[in-house]
């Protein structure tokens, strides 16, 4: 019997959190999914809809995709890596995509990794904190559309004994400012993303964890004079909607192996220093050396139910409702879906169900 009554009693009346979709990385044959997932949330008044990028599709032509079929919805990057532009470009692009959408588009930027930068784009991983800081200032100098001129450690424009002069943008975004959010995992990178960010993205949020991330955000935020009021933490959490709960964990392990074991190397794989930081690091050992053996099924099953459970909706439509007051009461103000299930009609459907859970729950604003 779901609980969800009991909770709502006992949670302050004005406590709201607003549904996002989130599509991930775009996929061959996986277009048409898409599209129709981000149609249906546009119609259920959903808040966003996200896309990722990695050394596949990029996510500027999947929003600009969406953004022209929808009407309501805002479209976001999660995120734009910023080895793969300069800080320049991703300005042009976020102005053009929010005049274009009617102000509608949500500026998510993030370091990417070391293989990543360094194998796919050629920039070299290093002070990424002090580069991620100098690369946001230019993008809202620009979108300011300001002379864009900096004398940084990473950054020098315009370049000097040269014919090059600052630049301000010939056109301006229809929002003023264009959020931007910054993808962080590690103390430092979040409290950088509460002191210059408007938003964090964040990926394997456990509610039961989460007070530690969120106090990390709240330094930064308080750094720059501000307090959480009006930032938006948005967790991406995938969602399987399965009465055998262990089944709906299964469903989620291959994914989440393959980020604790192989996103990165054995001595730099942020995803791993995750699991460690949230009490699994025998786990997280033990998983990152099944898949670098390229034992991927065993690094899958080696992946704890409890990992999922914290940082996932799973099971029962009712558990999934009572557990979503978990990630209000942690900080939660967009809860970005991910919907996992194998077919396009199921996908949907949890897309529906998820919007009926929150407004059961109480939290819908």
């Amino acid at each position: 019997m779901s609980t969800a009554g009991g909770l709502r009693d006992r949670l302050p009346r004005l406590t709201v959190m607003k549904l996002g979709l989130t599509l991930g990385y775009w996929a061959a044959g996986n277009d048409a999914s898409s599209i129709d997932l981000a149609l249906l949330a546009d119609e259920l008044d959903y808040s966003v809809v996200w896309a990722a990028e990695a050394y596949g599709s990029d996510a500027v032509t999947v929003l600009s995709w969406i953004g022209a079929r929808t009407s309501r919805i805002d479209v976001g990057s999660a995120v734009l890596q910023i080895p793969a532009r300069t800080p320049a470009n991703v300005a042009m692009t976020a102005a053009t995509l929010d005049v274009l959408t009617h102000g509608r588009f949500r500026l998510g930027l993030g370091v990417s990794g070391p293989q990543v930068s360094e194998g796919w784009h050629g920039v070299r991983f290093d002070h990424p904190l002090g580069r991620t800081r100098e690369y946001v200032e230019i993008v809202r100098m620009a979108l300011e559309r300001k002379k864009v001129s900096i004398a940084g450690e990473f950054f020098t424009l315009p370049l000097p004994d040269g014919p090059g002069k600052a630049l301000a943008m010939t056109i301006g975004p229809v929002q003023q400012p264009v959020p931007i959010y910054l993808a962080a995992i590690g103390p430092k990178n979040l409290e950088l993303c509460g002191e210059i960010a408007d938003g964090w993205h964040a990926i394997f949020f456990s509610p039961e964890h989460g007070a530690e991330s969120v106090s990390h955000i709240r330094a930064g935020r308080e750094k720059s004079g501000r307090s959480l009021l009006g930032f938006d933490i948005v967790p991406s959490v995938p969602v399987v909607i399965n009465d055998d709960i262990q089944a709906a964990a299964d469903a989620l392990r291959a994914n989440a192996a393959l980020y604790i074991g192989g996103m990165g190397s054995r001595e730099k794989n942020f995803y791993n220093q995750l699991a460690v930081r949230m009490g699994f690091d025998q786990a997280a050992a033990q998983v990152q050396d099944l898949f670098l053996s390229g034992q991927y099924r065993e690094a899958a099953a080696a992946v704890p139910f409890d990992f999922i459970d914290q940082t996932a909706l799973i099971g029962p439509v009712d558990r999934i409702t009572d557990r979503l007051h978990r990630y209000a009461e942690a900080g939660v103000t967009t809860l970005a879906i991910a919907p996992t299930a194998e077919h396009l009609d199921q996908r949907k459907d949890i897309v529906r169900q998820m919007n009926t859970a929150v407004l059961a729950a109480g939290l819908a604003g």
